[in-house]
Formats: structure tokens, sequence, C-alpha cells
């Protein structure tokens, strides 16, 4: 049962919903579930809501893990800092959406040793409690858990949780924006195991993480337009891994995002051990990144690699502003595989020579010449994710507590 401090409950007709005040039946217009009015737990609202309803949950600290296993259902807070899922360093994830056009909103999810928000269609619990992929079991069989389609997480704080603030894995079609995810043992935001993605990742902002935006096998129709990636480890990475289906990765859109000063030192230590980047790509292909400010980095601002037996090829890195500073690129391959960087910053500083094939565009499959160097740094150790600072009060979803639900669509 939720513990609860200052809860509101407000009558339908001060919050101009179009829906019943009621309980759910199986006709009529779409309902307001409200938490703790009617039903004294988020999770008995969401197990009784149909599509379309929204489940609005006061102001108050809810101790519970809760699963959206129904379509089409809106979770919201009715204030965005003071409705908090907490996990209290017990509990998996806070939030678990399997539920196709889900929605989470204007809401907080903390301290759990997992994720505070899971989108996907790994129905298995076991799964779900491990992460729902990555290293610690088998690449994911596809035709057993298809992709959940429809997601959208906005004005969503999520920080201090092991694993990734919030997740989308296995997951397609979907919306991540206007949120906050400090304080992550991984990432603040990742996206894995699509393809296609038919993903916008949008207007969020990272910070105090180990990595802030974290891309894994994500492919095609998939965009990152005007996040704000500061004070990270690394601000942000684009990878392939064979521990996962559908590598390799390739065709993101990363577009006017400020990657900055990504050398924080209190933040949680990643086990990959990444320090002092801005971007870097590891055996992704076909990926543009275009029109970022990238600036402050200890190590560089750009790292290209092959990983994995998963070349990094036909990249295409152009416009940025890259910090006079930071050292523009660096390339750990053995082969370009016409990999494009170009037009970045009004006078970058980089290896030198710096691969013609890499700075060219088009450019063709050549062995590099110098493969690069990442500065010689010593790299400072992490903290736990339980001690980084909590965040400031984030932005409210405007008209949190009249506005309809909206589906979750990009």
């Amino acid at each position: 049962m939720a513990v609860l401090a200052g809860a509101v409950c407000l009558p339908l007709s001060a919050c101009g919903f179009s829906g019943s005040d009621d309980r759910p039946s199986p006709s009529g217009p779409p309902a307001v579930l409200r938490v703790p009015g009617q039903y004294s737990s988020i999770q008995a609202a969401v197990d009784v809501a149909r599509s379309g309803d929204t489940v609005l949950v006061s102001s108050g600290v809810y101790r519970e893990a809760v699963a959206v296993r129904r379509p089409g259902v809106t979770l919201r807070g009715a204030d965005r800092s003071r409705t908090v899922v907490d996990g209290e360093f017990k509990r998996a994830n806070g939030i678990t959406v399997t539920g196709r056009s889900s929605v989470v909103e204007n809401l907080t999810v903390r301290n759990h040793l997992a994720n505070g928000v899971l989108f996907t269609g790994v129905t298995d619990e076991r799964l779900q409690g491990s992460g729902a992929g990555g290293a610690g079991y088998d690449p994911l069989d596809t035709a057993k858990f298809p992709p959940l389609r429809g997601f959208r997480a906005s004005y969503v704080t999520a920080y201090n949780n092991a694993l990734y603030g919030i997740y989308a894995f296995d997951a397609r079609s979907g919306v991540i924006e206007h949120s906050y995810a400090s304080g992550q043992s991984d990432s603040g935001i990742y996206v894995g195991q699509c393809d296609p993605c038919d993903t916008v990742v949008r207007k969020n902002k990272l910070e105090h993480n180990a990595i802030g935006i974290e891309v894994t096998n994500a492919s095609k129709d998939l965009y990152f337009l005007g996040n704000v990636v500061h004070r990270n480890r690394v601000g942000m990475t684009v990878n392939s891994n064979n521990l996962e289906a559908l590598g390799p990765q390739h065709e993101a859109v990363v577009v006017g995002n400020t990657v900055t000063d990504n050398n924080d030192d209190r933040s949680p230590e990643q086990a990959e051990g990444g320090y002092g980047i801005g971007v870097g790509i590891g055996g992704g292909t076909r990926n543009r990144v275009e029109r970022n400010r990238v600036e402050g980095h200890k190590v560089a601002a750009f790292v290209l690699s092959d990983v994995q037996g998963y070349p990094v090829k036909e990249n295409r890195i152009t416009g940025n502003a890259v910090g006079r500073r930071d050292t523009a690129l660096v390339l750990e391959a053995h082969r370009t595989g016409g990999n494009c960087f170009a037009g970045n910053g009004a006078s970058p500083t980089s290896p030198a020579p710096l691969p013609r094939a890499a700075v060219v565009c088009p450019g063709r499959n050549e062995p590099l010449t110098d493969p690069g160097r990442t500065r010689p740094i010593e790299m400072p150790p992490g903290i736990s994710f339980k001690e980084v600072p909590a965040p400031a009060p984030q932005p409210d979803m405007p008209r949190a507590a009249t506005a309809p639900a909206r589906p979750a669509s990009n």
C-alpha cells in the first residue's frame, strides 16, 4: 500500500476530464481512476483500467512496483516531483509497461535495483528483473517476445536507479520526452533492441549518470533531438553488441543536442569504465550525427571504435560545434568503412594526421594510417548510485490535473 503525504483528490467537475469518475465498465466513455481516492494503490487502479482510461495519482510516496499490462492506459502523477514511486533499494523496477500504447507521465521513479521505468515486449518477469536485456543471459528470442508497439514517457524524473532511468527494450513506436534522469549506474535513457525502432527521444536532460544516453542494437527511424546531456561520465554511446539480438546497430539520427562536460567524477562508474567522452560509436553503422554542440571532454568529443567483431562504418559526423580545446575525433578501428567527419567546429583539434578517409564525405573503405589515440588521463573512481544527490524539482507537465489523455504516438 502507498505511504502518502499531502494527497489531493479533486472532484470531476474541477478536473476537466470528459470521462466518468466511476469504476470502469465494459463500455462507456474513458474513466479517471484516482489514487488514493478510489484505489488504495497504483497497481489496483491500473489492473482495472481500460484502454483510454487515465490513472491519476495524487502526491505521495508509493512503495510498490507497478506493472501496466493493459493497452492504452495513461498513468499520470498529479505533481511530478511529489508523486513518487520509491523502490527503497529493494525492488527491481519501478514501473514496467507491457501494455501497448500506454503512457507514463508527470511523476518520479527512484531507488530501484534495476530500472525506473521499463517499456518492453518481454513479458517474462524473471527477465524484467534482470533489466530485460544485456549480458546476463542469451540474446532475446524475438519470436517469443515480439516488441511492444507504442509507448510514451513524458515529464518523468528518474534518479538513483541501479541500471537505467527510462529503459525502452524490445519496444518500438515510442516517445521519450521532457524527462530528467540522474544517478543511474548505467544510463539515464536507454533504447535497445529494435529494428525499426520508430522512436523519438527529445528534449530530455541527463546528468550525473554513468552514461547519459545509451543506444544498443537499436536501428532505423530512431531520432535523438534537442536533448541536454551534461556532466555524466560519458555523454552518449551508440553500440552494437553480440549479447543482444538485432545487431549490428544502424541508422540512428542524432541532431541538435547539447553534449557538454561529460567528465563527472561524482557519478556512478559504469562496468566498461568509460569516462570523458562526448559521443562514442562502437560498431555502429550508417548513423548521422549532425548539428550538435559537443565540448568540454577530457578524452575526446567523438570516439569511433570497432567492437565485438562489428566494424564502425559509414557514419556521418558533420556540422557539429566542437570545443576548441577538445580532441575532436579518436578512431580506434581497423578500417574506416567510409566514416565521414567534416565541418565540425571552427578549428577543432584532432589527432594529427587525421586519416583522410575519415575526413572526406563520402569516404572509402581504407586502412587507417593512424588510428588516433585517446588522451592519457587518470580515470577517477565513481560513487555508488545511492549516493548521487537527489535532483531539484523539475517542471510539471502543463495542466496535469485537467489535460485529457494523449495517445502514445510520435
